[in-house]
């Protein structure tokens, strides 16, 4: 059963009903692309069955591998970036304590997850080898290719580190890697060393690899059931597969709307949350639709936002800003926790109008009056219903919008499967820092800054 609803009645000022009807045969066809594989990059089409397809075999190894962490360590060290990262924390981040950090592997019940290669910062790195030096603690590396800058730096500093504390030889029972199956540097290293080793398929891109190893092994890892989050996606599979009826189809609907918006000049697209422990969400979000759309002079920009506190500081662009934007919201229906306002005698701060009220419902009518009050500043909203926020519901939504934006991409008459634009960075990094066989690029950039 479909524990996600997309509600579309706060864009028809703009696109009616009708309109978004006319856009079913549009994409119907992006679905059959998709499914027959007949699209651009079809050769990473993996995460489509994905979920109905991992084995028992494939869980029970991720499970065993949690329990070995788990006995040994503190904290686990997850090194990547993009969707080697992103995935694992909005799922971990949306699932946890907000204050986790402060509580005792006890009472977590499970080891710290923190991360590491997202970033070339400095004092990041300082600070984080500085809490490891007297924590233990485990290392799951991911990387295709074990090259990419940024990881790849973590990852030196971070072996050396546990090395240093532990020996090589017992380091090694601490280092896990995630990459490909038959080449690359970081394979070639983990057969060197003797790490364990699990693969990330071929034929999943980073940015749809959460259902695999990628983000299995450390949401695992944090205490989470990873058999639920994959029950959860099998479902939305099902749903999603099984008609291209839009009324029953809601990733269909979804890319639907936003194609219709975008057709009528909304070319950035603002997802809002009204829940902190959603912010990692939202980012893993950006980089799926970012990486995705973002090509051959098209795409819809993603943005996102943490209401109500970006209320007061991106409140005023949303309401009253260039209207090119439309907004999507995640609502959860039924948070797990209770509290209520309590009523005070003095009432200096004027709230005893709201005693007794639980605080999901004041968030509640701050969501209504928000998304009221920017509909009629001309900012239509989608609304994305979700009952709860659990494992089972999260494998709903990863795979709700995975298959939108599939079919959102093929839509647009983009590769949703590629990202050329980000290597363009990448080259002109490498030149600047010298990397052999970069020395054209290398005099191009001097010429370009002198």
């Amino acid at each position: 059963m479909s524990q996600l609803k997309v509600n579309l009645d706060k864009i028809h000022n703009l696109v009616s009903p009708d309109e978004i009807k006319s856009m079913q045969k549009e994409i119907e066809e992006a679905q059959a692309t998709l499914h027959n594989k007949s699209g651009k990059g079809n050769d990473y089409l993996g995460w489509l069955n994905l979920p109905s397809e991992i084995t028992e075999e494939e869980i029970s190894s991720i499970e065993e591998t949690v329990q070995q962490i788990n006995e040994s360590s503190e904290i686990l060290v997850v090194v990547g970036i993009g969707g080697s990262y992103l995935g694992s924390r909005a799922v971990i981040d949306a699932l946890s304590n907000n204050f986790s950090y402060l509580l005792s592997k006890e009472k977590r019940k499970a080891p710290l997850v923190l991360f590491a290669g997202q970033n070339i910062g400095e004092d990041y790195i300082h600070e984080l080898l500085s809490i490891l030096d007297d924590k233990t603690y485990s290392i799951v590396v991911i990387s295709k290719s074990g090259t990419t800058t940024e990881p790849a730096i973590a990852f030196r500093l971070l072996k050396q580190h546990l090395e240093n504390k532990h020996g090589k030889e017992k380091a090694k029972s601490r280092i896990f890697a995630v990459t490909d199956k038959s080449k690359g540097a970081l394979l070639e290293l983990a057969n060197q060393e003797g790490y364990k080793t699990f693969v990330i398929p071929d034929d999943v891109g980073g940015r749809f690899s959460v259902l695999t190893p990628v983000g299995l092994l450390p949401i695992a890892a944090a205490g989470f059931n990873i058999r639920e989050l994959i029950n959860g996606a099998k479902t939305m599979q099902s749903i999603t597969s099984g008609t291209s009826n839009l009324d029953e189809n809601p990733s269909l609907l979804y890319a639907a709307a936003r194609n219709a918006l975008y057709k009528k000049g909304k070319k950035i697209e603002i997802l809002a949350t009204y829940t902190p422990n959603l912010h990692y969400f939202i980012e893993w979000w950006k980089q799926l639709y970012g990486e995705s759309e973002g090509k051959d002079g098209k795409g819809i920009f993603p943005a996102g936002v943490d209401f109500t506190s970006d209320l007061h500081s991106m409140g005023q662009m949303i309401q009253d800003g260039e209207r090119n934007i439309f907004e999507t919201v995640i609502k959860i229906t039924n948070p797990k926790n209770k509290i209520t306002v309590p009523e005070d005698a003095n009432n200096l701060d004027k709230l005893n109008y709201i005693a007794g009220k639980r605080i999901h419902e004041v968030n509640d009518m701050a969501t209504l009056g928000t998304i009221l009050a920017h509909v009629d500043g001309n900012v239509p909203n989608i609304q994305i219903e979700l009952s709860s926020i659990n494992e089972n519901v999260l494998g709903q939504t990863i795979y709700f919008y995975e298959k939108a934006c599939a079919v959102s991409g093929y839509t647009l008459g983009v590769n949703p499967f590629d990202q050329p634009g980000v290597e363009a960075y990448k080259k002109n990094m490498f030149a600047l820092l010298g990397k052999p066989g970069f020395e054209k690029e290398t005099e191009e950039i001097r010429k370009k800054i002198n």
